[in-house]
């Protein structure tokens, strides 16, 4: 009997050509870009105006702006407004409750500064507490304005920090 199996490093010849990225499609693109620019210091790297020629018949749906936002750690996050307004985010609060793409993971440092900053810019907790240790972590969850889904993970889970509402 034959083995069906692929090899998966068989398969995967293809080399990465450049860093990852991840789309997320927002109704405000400036708010989205000054946001994700000042709360976690990813900077625009390039704009685009994707003609509806190229949109469609992509599966993107019409005409629409991205912008590639460069993360200072590695990768991009690529905001997407479309042509015509987009439905609201789904409800970030069972961020498990779904399938497919459910939040962006930034690896801090220190965490401290950047959940001081999310939450006097307009950005929401979904963790409670808003600090959670986890094996040596620190792990927290936002939405920002939008409703997207944020993950922010430093390795201070050891460092206890005073007013923190931590377990």
């Amino acid at each position: 009997m034959a083995d069906d199996r692929v090899d998966p490093v068989s398969v995967a010849r293809a080399r990465m050509t450049e860093p990852f990225e991840a789309g997320v499609v927002v109704h405000d693109l400036d708010l989205m870009a000054r946001f994700y620019g000042e709360m976690l210091g990813c900077f625009e790297v390039h704009r685009s105006l994707v003609p509806a020629s190229i949109g469609i018949p992509a599966g993107l749906g019409d005409e629409l702006l991205v912008v590639w936002l460069q993360v200072p750690s590695g990768g991009r996050v690529k905001l997407i407004r479309p042509r015509f307004a987009p439905g609201s985010a789904q409800s970030a609060l069972s961020l498990t409750a779904r399938r497919g793409l459910s939040y962006l993971t930034f690896h801090l440092d220190d965490m401290d500064p950047v959940v001081t900053a999310l939450a006097a810019g307009g950005a929401r907790p979904l963790s409670d507490p808003v600090v959670v240790r986890a094996r040596g972590r620190r792990i927290s969850f936002w939405a920002d304005p939008e409703g997207n889904a944020l993950e922010l993970v430093d390795e201070r889970g050891d460092v206890q920090v005073p007013g923190r509402s931590e377990p």
